[in-house]
Order: C-alpha cells, then structure tokens, then sequence
C-alpha cells in the first residue's frame, strides 16, 4: 500500500501538513507521532497494516513540514488536541502527571521567550553531520529510520541542511501539560474508545531524558487503563525500544492489524 497524496490543511497561523494512505471510502484511522519526530515515523509500518483503512498521518504544529506558531504563541498540550480537531473535521493525546507543575511551566516560559529573542539564524549543517547529532540525541534508532525522520525534518539550503521542528519545542515542558492522578482518571473514564497500549521492554526509557528510570507513572497508567475501560483495553509487550515501531515495524504490525479488525467499521469518524 503506497502513500496515496500529500496534503496542507489551512488552519489560521499557516497549514498543518498530513500524508494520505488508502481510499478515502475505507474507514480512517489517525496516526499520531511522538515529540519531535514527525509523518515519517509511519512510513515503515502502514504498508503493513490492512489495507481497508484510510490511513492519515499529520504533521504537529512546530513538526516535520507543519507551520511554526506565529511569535508569542507557546506550544501547549491542548494546541495538539486542537491540531488533532482540525484534521479530524477537514482522542486524545497522552497525559502525564507530576509534583512539580509549576517548575515546569516556568522552565516552558522562560525557553520560549530566550528562543524568541534570539536572532540567530538556523543552523546549517551538513546531511551526514545533522544526521549524526540527531543519532546521537536517540540512540536507539536506526540509520535508516534517522535518514527517514530527517527527510520530512529538514530543509535543503545552498550550504546544507536546516532542521524544520520550531526551536520552542526542544524541550517536552513545551508540548506536555502535567495533571494530576485524579484528572487522569476523569479524562479516561470519558474514553468512549477502546484501546490497545502496546509497550516496548526497553520503552522510552534513558532515550532523551536522565530521570526515566522511575516507572511508576506508566505502571500507573497501566492500572487505571485496565480498572476503568475493563475489556475495552488491551495490553501487549514486545521486545524493542522507544522506535520499534520504526526499527521493526513487523514486530507490532499484527497486533495493531487485528486490533483495527476488531473493530466496529465507520467513515465518518477518525
């Protein structure tokens, strides 16, 4: 199943840019990336997947081919959400909580603005040298998925490359909005979806931050996940990291394909 089309939706600061698997008459199925990655990261694994489905794939606000926020307009939680909206109508995106909100909202402001201020052009670097950093920064993808993200995150110019992602969201206080326990519960219990978490055995863990060695929010998550949505929610581990769906897609291709199968079919929802 090859990409279908390459599409910008207009939205009020500029586009967000979405790739198009499948007929449009097939029932459609969203694919969301992760923090900093982009489109790119479902390359490997739709074609894959079955192929009656309408599969779409959307660059974030900041991400991949997407525009930028206009200056003065943080990166919030809710922004994506509003992104997800916007291409649904032309879920939710994950939640994390923690005891220090405050420090990290203030870390959030006080980044944007020293971006904002700064009137340092993009860096420009070599192919070989920007994808060497960007291999170093998750040293768990491979070669060819680094070369694959960077094809749709960077920008040719006379000396080189540029990387495209908006320089305010180099760090996850910018895109994550923290809640707490109690919060959590409410919005899952407001799922009217049914879910399946697949999780990675070495996961996101001591990929890109140092204080990822505490497990308790995911096993937290796990549990009220599996407490409230009950036989709504399935659970599966593989072996592989936080890429793995990049690395090696066919490691969770059967899943996700008999997770969709089940299914009840509709087309006018994503």
């Amino acid at each position: 199943m090859g990409l279908l089309s390459e599409l910008k939706l207009a939205v009020p600061w500029g586009h967000i840019a979405v790739k198009v698997w499948g007929s449009q008459k097939n029932p459609p199925v969203l694919c969301l990336h992760g923090w900093l990655d982009n489109a790119n990261s479902f390359d490997r694994l739709i074609p894959l997947l079955p192929q009656g489905f309408h599969y779409v794939a959307m660059d974030f606000g900041g991400h991949g081919l997407s525009s930028h926020h206009h200056p003065g307009f943080p990166y919030y939680h809710q922004s994506f959400v509003s992104d997800v909206r916007r291409v649904a109508t032309g879920g939710t995106v994950g939640s994390m909580e923690t005891e220090n909100i405050l420090t990290y909202k203030r870390r959030n402001i006080e980044h944007m603005l020293k971006v904002e201020a700064s009137q340092k052009s993009p860096r420009v670097s070599s192919p070989e040298e920007l994808l060497q950093g960007f291999l170093a920064n998750n040293n768990h993808l491979s070669r060819e998925c680094g070369e694959l993200l960077l094809q749709r995150g960077t920008t040719k110019v006379d000396t080189g490359l540029v990387l495209n992602r908006d320089r305010r969201i180099s760090l996850p206080e910018n895109v994550i909005d923290f809640v707490s326990k109690e919060m959590f519960a409410y919005y899952t219990r407001s799922l009217q979806a049914n879910v399946l978490l697949i999780k990675a055995t070495q996961g996101y863990f001591d990929v890109r931050r140092e204080n990822d060695a505490n497990r308790e929010p995911l096993l937290l998550i796990q549990d009220m996940l599996r407490a409230i949505l009950k036989e709504r929610f399935q659970y599966v581990e593989i072996p592989g990291n936080h890429y793995v769906h990049m690395n090696e897609p066919h490691l969770v291709a059967g899943f996700i394909s008999s997770f969709l199968q089940s299914q009840p079919r509709t087309s006018s929802r994503l």
